[in-house]
């Protein structure tokens, strides 16, 4: 019967044991499938960066543009503002000629 008690018992432990090994392998299987995980997020990321990345140098080229853009907006516009005030002159003195003109013509 002594024997037959310790059978249980070791059969018990070798259940334990059998049952704590079971559990080792599972978690070491859901820790590698976790860092497999963790390395695809990894490099997920880093691809991330790298586009981020290269858009902010996209946006400060962009920005780059458009200042230059609008310097040349900024000196067309003077140059305009010089045409029309150099038309605006010449208009005058089109018609102050044309005034003479016509006092020449009355006196006639």
């Amino acid at each position: 019967m002594v024997s037959a008690g310790v059978e249980v018992k070791i059969n018990r432990l070798e259940s334990i044991v059998e049952q704590i090994g079971e559990a080792v392998l599972a978690t070491t299987e859901t820790i590698e499938r976790l860092a497999d995980r963790v390395d695809t997020l990894s490099v997920q990321v880093e691809e991330q960066g790298k586009q981020i990345q290269q858009q902010g140098y996209q946006i400060l080229a962009l920005c780059d543009a458009v200042q230059t853009l609008a310097d040349t907006q900024d000196d067309s516009l003077q140059k305009l503002c010089q045409l029309t005030n150099t038309l605006d002159r010449l208009t005058i003195l089109i018609q102050t000629s044309e005034e003479e003109d016509s006092k020449y013509v009355s006196r006639e």
